[in-house]
């Protein structure tokens, strides 16, 4: 991978052949995304040039392939980097995420709508299926309520997706940089993260006052514990490295993250949620602790 990075960061002519080329190959938009948050993170305005081809063919795929992921993710992860950019920390980034699932939400809304009414009608159909006789019991209001929900849920699920893409592709970027800049650099810029009182209060209100208040404030759920379960992996990665514990913890919690997210997720958000209020690594950390940058700059 660091080979690839060099090539990348070789001249403009190979930056935009990876940028705009992956965005034009199948299944490759992460590496599309990923090589456009690289440049831009340490080129700046000089990677405007780049990453204007790249949305190019970005749009190109949306409307031969009709699959706007290419050009959302490219997008999403770029902003986010942008954010990077200017100075502010990964909190801010996690948080800006939101934003950019809700961006999503609306494009999907606006030019997808047939595709979500699709999908949403078919989930309609099996809910007799996959809810059995609970399903039975729920009175016609309640049915109608149900079947109400299952829009928002697949425009918020699929927006999700694209967040988490989005975040990812900027990690790898950012990863990119440190390897080539500042060996180290991204794994102490990652490890700080840490969502401040404020803005895990807000994330908290939007999860579960929110849907109290309009059950369309259900698609916030997913988008905010994006922020938090990264969140929670900072924590351990952090906890890991202060107690100079060996790598299988972390092997661990990933092998199983997918097959037991049920478990893990609410897991990590409580532990997020715990450090925001209790700060487990600022008490454990060494007073000369290096919190550098990741850019190799400062």
């Amino acid at each position: 991978m660091r080979a690839l990075a060099e090539f990348i960061m070789r001249g403009r002519v190979q930056a935009t052949l990876v940028v705009a080329g992956s965005a034009a190959l199948p299944l490759l938009f992460w590496l599309s995304a990923a090589a456009g948050c690289l440049v831009l993170l340490r080129r700046g305005s000089d990677a405007l040039g780049v990453l204007g081809v790249g949305v190019l063919s970005a749009l190109i795929c949306w409307h031969f392939q009709k699959d706007p992921s290419v050009l959302l993710v490219l997008l999403g992860s770029c902003g986010l980097a942008l954010v990077l950019r200017v100075g502010h920390s990964w909190n801010r980034v996690l948080l800006a995420s939101v934003a950019i699932a809700l961006l999503c939400v609306a494009i999907l809304g606006a030019f997808f709508s047939p595709f979500i009414d699709a999908v949403t009608q078919e989930l309609v159909k099996v809910l007799p299926l996959m809810l059995g006789e609970a399903y039975q019991q729920l009175s016609v209001d309640q049915r109608a309520n149900l079947a109400s929900l299952i829009a928002p849920l697949v425009i918020g699920s699929i927006a999700m997706m694209f967040q988490v893409f989005s975040v990812l592709c900027l990690i790898l970027g950012r990863y990119w940089q440190a390897s080539l800049y500042n060996p180290g650099g991204f794994g102490r810029e990652f490890r700080q993260i840490r969502i401040p009182k404020g803005p895990l209060m807000l994330l908290w209100a939007l999860m579960f006052v929110g849907p109290v208040l309009s059950p369309q404030m259900w698609i916030m759920v997913p988008f905010c514990s994006v922020v938090l379960v990264l969140a929670g992996l900072a924590l351990m990665h952090g906890l890991v490295a202060q107690k100079r514990l060996a790598n299988f913890w972390l092997v661990g919690v990933y092998v199983t993250l997918l097959p037991l997210m049920h478990l893990l997720v609410p897991l990590l958000v409580v532990m997020a949620t715990v450090d925001s209020l209790v700060d487990f690594r600022g008490r454990l950390a060494p007073k000369d602790a290096d919190n550098g940058p990741a850019n190799g700059e400062g």
